[in-house]
């Protein structure tokens, strides 16, 4: 079952701590952003290229500043080489449900 039901990018993580969530990524944007829910996956504009890793280092360590949470907590679970990554976030999903709601209902995240 989701951790949110409102949230079909946001499940309990099958390793049972923490929580997973499905990211579409579009790289090379001018800062990095929320743009939304798209497909079942939180849509993310990075600010960053998708060569050597750039895309994905910025999606970790602006997600993890973003829920104020230490870098390591946020690790790619899946999805290395493509748009839709997999990410493992150690917090309760309850808090990573509430912190999407809140910048999804805001229109424009500046996180």
């Amino acid at each position: 079952m989701t951790a949110a039901h409102d949230l079909p990018c946001l499940k309990a993580s099958r390793a049972g701590a923490g929580c997973e969530l499905l990211v579409q990524v579009v790289p090379n944007a001018g800062r990095t952003v929320i743009a939304g829910l798209h497909d079942g996956a939180l849509r993310v504009r990075l600010a960053a290229p998708p060569i050597e890793g750039r895309a994905n280092a910025e999606l970790l360590q602006w997600l993890a500043r973003a829920l104020e949470l230490p870098r390591r907590a946020v690790t790619l679970a899946g999805g290395e080489i493509s748009r839709r990554k997999r990410l493992h976030v150690a917090c309760p999903p309850e808090t990573l449900a509430a912190w999407l709601r809140d910048q999804l209902a805001a229109g424009d995240p500046r996180t």
